[in-house]
């Protein structure tokens, strides 16, 4: 007869470390699979920056200051000429309670799947055996790091300032200022630059480059520069830092090209580094790029190959929503589910400025690289039954398709709700030829009025350029 061999407490399958998104998929994913899990977190609250200091807070933050404004355009509260001017820690009240749902809801997800968290710094000893602060050592035969990553802080810019802010700290802003600079237009830029705008504070976007978000289509470009700009936006590109002053009254950005901009506060925006102090990753032979980013394989794996990375820690492209996914992908391969692979091409971007920016596939700069022949095919908001009720028309649709298979290749949306309606078309897109193609939306019928409908609309637009 066999016998049984008693297992450790702190013996699990796998290790996750952080509690992010992309943590949470992985141990989710590995503990449906059978497999004895534990997750670590270094902070007393779970969720990552995702839920506490990043996506949520700042989503909730713009869907109030959008509610406010929106509020004050109405001719009713106008009438009454009562002007409300809230404070942004009032804006900024209602993440609180979302901030709490979220926790406790994936609370219970790791109560329910018998993950249990354990608070700690997590720090490697040896490639399959790690510690906490208080000295406790816990073993593994795989592990995921979702450690997540921090605003990018270089040497010179004094962060202690009270004026001086990253993408973090400016959550904690209470008072609404006259004037801000935001250095770096990647995506986080644009969308601090298009909220605080929104409440009618002077804004100046500086871009290290010539163009913003150059990963987007150059349609979707134009038409966000020309829109940040419509809203009173001042944007300059091509610009390096210098040095940055700040005084008591406000912060003088100095430029290399020799402007000088001063603002009431200031941002920095531009670019993140991956937590990776404290992980002891020299210990087990891995080497962090000079932004703590680690390198992986197309399933996540490091040069070591029983230890998986997921999320902000890898770089590009940095989405909570790529994240979980990711975290999923590394759960099944190190489980050996290796028939249920799962597909992270195609990722859609989800960025919200105002009008928000979706966008899924290959851009026009793409395929004309790649030498396919396409075409496209637009829908203008402005035309839309739906947007004219709501008063939501600035934006359009634009799908890209082989010219002749009609397989669709991109959907790019900019416009009210965007981040919803490019799911509609990536859906047809992962379908096998030959349901993957423009037809499926000339054929289908979408319910009258909405803005679903666009997707009609740009399919008859694009298939009436083919003749």
């Amino acid at each position: 007869m066999q016998t049984n061999i008693s297992v450790p407490v702190n013996h699990f399958d796998v290790i996750v470390i952080g509690t992010g998104p992309g943590g949470e998929g992985a141990a989710m994913q590995a503990a449906k699979e059978g497999k004895r899990v534990a997750i670590f977190e270094r902070h007393s609250r779970i969720g990552g920056g995702c839920t506490h200091w990043g996506t949520i807070p700042s989503k909730a933050l713009r869907f109030s200051i959008h509610s406010i404004m929106e509020a004050l355009k109405n001719p009713v509260v106008q009438e009454l000429g009562n002007r409300p001017s809230p404070t942004l820690a009032q804006l900024r009240s209602s993440s609180r309670s979302i901030i709490a749902k979220q926790e406790s809801m994936r609370q219970a997800f790791y109560d329910r799947n018998h993950v249990p968290v354990i608070e700690g710094q997590a720090t490697f000893v040896n490639e399959h055996t790690i510690e906490i602060e208080n000295g406790t050592r816990f073993h593994a035969e795989s592990f995921v790091i979702a450690v997540g990553s921090r605003p990018y802080h270089p040497d010179g810019v004094d962060f202690s300032h009270p004026r001086i802010f990253d993408s973090d700290t400016i959550l904690e802003l209470t008072e609404r200022p006259k004037s801000i600079t935001v250095y770096g237009a990647g995506v986080i830029g644009c969308e601090y630059a298009s909220m605080f705008r929104n409440l009618e504070i002077k804004v100046n976007l500086v871009n290290t480059r010539e163009k913003l978000l150059e990963f987007l289509d150059d349609e979707i470009i134009d038409a966000l520069s020309y829109h940040l700009r419509d809203q009173g936006i001042v944007i300059r590109h091509n610009e390096t830092l210098d040095r940055i002053e700040g005084q008591a009254d406000g912060v003088v950005l100095y430029l290399q090209s020799g402007k000088q901009i001063k603002s009431d506060i200031f941002l920095w925006a531009n670019g993140r580094s991956g937590n990776i102090e404290s992980l002891g990753l020299d210990k087990i032979g891995i080497a962090p790029s000079k932004r703590g980013h680690l390198e992986v394989n197309s399933q996540g794996q490091t040069n070591v190959p029983h230890v998986y990375a997921v999320g902000d820690i890898v770089g590009f492209p940095a989405l909570a929503s790529a994240a979980y996914m990711q975290g999923r992908a590394a759960a099944l391969h190190l489980t050996g589910c290796t028939d249920r692979c799962l597909e992270l091409s195609d990722i859609p971007t989800g960025i919200y400025t105002s009008p928000e920016i979706s966008s899924v596939g290959r851009t026009e700069r793409e395929l004309t690289a790649a030498k396919i022949p396409y075409e496209m095919g637009h829908s203008q908001f402005k035309s839309l039954a739906r947007a004219q009720i709501t008063g939501r028309t600035v934006g359009m649709l634009k799908l890209l398709f082989h010219r002749e298979s009609l397989e669709i290749l991109g959907v790019h949306c900019f416009g009210a709700n965007a981040a919803e309606i490019v799911h509609i078309g990536q859906a047809i897109m992962k379908q096998p030829h030959p349901h993957n193609t423009l037809e499926y939306f000339i054929n289908t019928t979408f319910n009258y009025p909405t803005m679903a409908e666009a997707y009609r609309v740009a399919a008859l637009n694009g298939y009436n350029r083919l003749f």
